[in-house]
């Protein structure tokens, strides 16, 4: 199951991410979105847990709880929508 995590300190690294998660199960990848730019978190990412199980008990317990000073948001991820094309202007 791919979950989905919001409002992410900007501090918290990939590594502290997948520790988090790895409370209750497998976690095949954990990934925080970045600025392509800057470099700097976006304030939210994803993690992969093979068990839809443990990716369930995950989001029940740490929905809405404190991680490092902020209320995370935690649900199952919804599929990325089809974007048209970006046309620039120029």
């Amino acid at each position: 199951m791919n979950i989905y995590i919001g409002n992410l300190p900007y501090s918290i690294t990939e590594d502290e991410l997948r520790d988090k998660f790895s409370e209750f199960g497998q976690v095949d990848r954990a990934n925080i979105i970045k600025d392509k730019f800057s470099g700097r978190s976006k304030g939210f990412g994803f993690v992969e847990m093979p068990n839809d199980g443990e990716a369930q008990s995950a989001i029940d317990s740490l929905n809405d709880t404190d991680f490092n000073g902020r209320s995370i948001k935690v649900n199952q991820a919804r599929p990325r929508e089809e974007r048209p094309p970006r046309r620039d202007n120029y």
